[in-house]
């Protein structure tokens, strides 16, 4: 199991001068006062005392970049439909300079969610995020950045999810971080829908902060967790997804189809659990329903991965899409999916359905 933490900046700088003798309307005062509401407001909320009447869990369009915003959960976060990742990439795959090259495409194409954890590369991914949003000089109260707590330092006291490691137990050490003004939300990563049930049961019983979303694997090969588990979690008590690997860690891109490079990720010893997977029986079947799609791809004048992460959108649960790419035309053709989103009538959705050889779980999930 892992935590994450969806983190927007709410802690104002403080001069050393007297605060009293500043103007009742002068900036300064006026976002003050804005973001101490914004903290009460999700503290109260939380212990089901206040209910903001803003919150609107439709989305929109952004003006200048067409990119869609939704509400993380049914929280009143707003967040971009399509987020980037830094796992793998961020300190590993590519040099500081194409990372800068990346958040400042998806920057400047409307995202405001970037996804890291303390365990990507060693901690440096998170580093280089902050690094390049300082150097950037983006406003940090305009960002979401999520980090996951878990796979820490290499001793024993370094990992979990011990009061060791994250301050005291999880609900609590949540809580405690909220109110520190550390964080503003908390969600988890990889948990089974009974454990999330449990710690909002648990955030109820004690006066604590629930989670408000779950990041989770869903893609064209990956679908049940995300469409039977958690439209009920997000019904009930509004947890939404995050999802991870639209693309089935390169398979949709068609990478694999001829073999694996010796460059990717899937010939590196550490992903001998992607090559087994690739070469496999399923693997195989995988490639072969790929082509298929791809016809339907073209109909629609897009890209299977396009395609692929499009039809991750289509779904009402799902908060935000990360993706996770190593060079700036990959991220430009993810991206690219946002007017494909339109495209993906019901219509087209049972046409995949039909390739993929499933039936959908529930149709009240799909977007039409």
């Amino acid at each position: 199991m892992q935590v994450s933490m969806a983190c927007t900046d709410h802690n104002l700088k403080r001069g050393n001068g007297d605060h009293s003798k500043q103007s009742a309307t002068s900036p300064n005062v006026v976002n003050q006062a804005r973001a101490k509401f914004r903290t009460v407001a999700i503290i109260a909320r939380s212990f089901g005392s206040f209910t903001p009447r803003h919150i609107s869990l439709k989305e929109s369009t952004g003006k200048h970049t067409g990119m869609k915003y939704r509400n993380l959960g049914k929280s009143g976060l707003r967040v971009s439909c399509l987020g980037l990742g830094t796992w793998v990439t961020f300190g590993g795959q590519v040099t500081d300079e194409v990372a800068e090259q990346l958040m400042s495409i998806a920057y400047e194409s409307g995202v405001n969610l970037f996804d890291t954890a303390e365990v990507y590369a060693g901690g440096r991914a998170e580093i280089i995020l902050g690094n390049i949003i300082k150097k950037k000089c983006w406003r940090r109260s305009s960002l979401v950045i999520t980090t996951k707590l878990y796979w820490g330092g290499k001793a024993e006291t370094e990992r979990g999810l011990s009061r060791k490691h994250i301050i005291e137990e999880i609900v609590r050490a949540m809580t405690y971080l909220i109110n520190q003004g550390m964080a503003m939300y908390w969600g988890t990563s990889r948990w089974t829908a009974m454990e999330i049930m449990e710690a909002y049961s648990v955030a109820r019983q004690f006066n604590l902060i629930p989670p408000v979303c779950e990041q989770a694997e869903y893609h064209l090969f990956q679908r049940e967790k995300v469409e039977v588990q958690l439209p009920e979690l997000y019904h009930k008590i509004g947890v939404g997804a995050m999802t991870w690997s639209p693309l089935a860690c390169g398979i949709i891109t068609g990478k694999y189809e001829n073999g694996i490079p010796e460059s990717s990720r899937a010939s590196m010893k550490s992903y001998q659990w992607l090559k087994e997977k690739i070469v496999s029986e399923d693997g195989r079947k995988q490639q072969a329903k790929l082509k298929e799609l791809n016809h339907i791809a073209e109909k629609l004048g897009c890209t299977l991965p396009q395609l692929a992460v499009a039809w991750c959108l289509r779904n009402e649960g799902v908060s935000s899409v990360l993706l996770g790419t190593s060079n700036p035309e990959q991220l430009t053709e993810n991206l690219g999916a946002i007017q494909v989103l339109p495209k993906m009538t019901s219509h087209v959705v049972s046409e995949i359905d039909h390739i993929l050889g499933n039936r959908p779980y529930s149709k009240k999930d799909y977007r039409s």
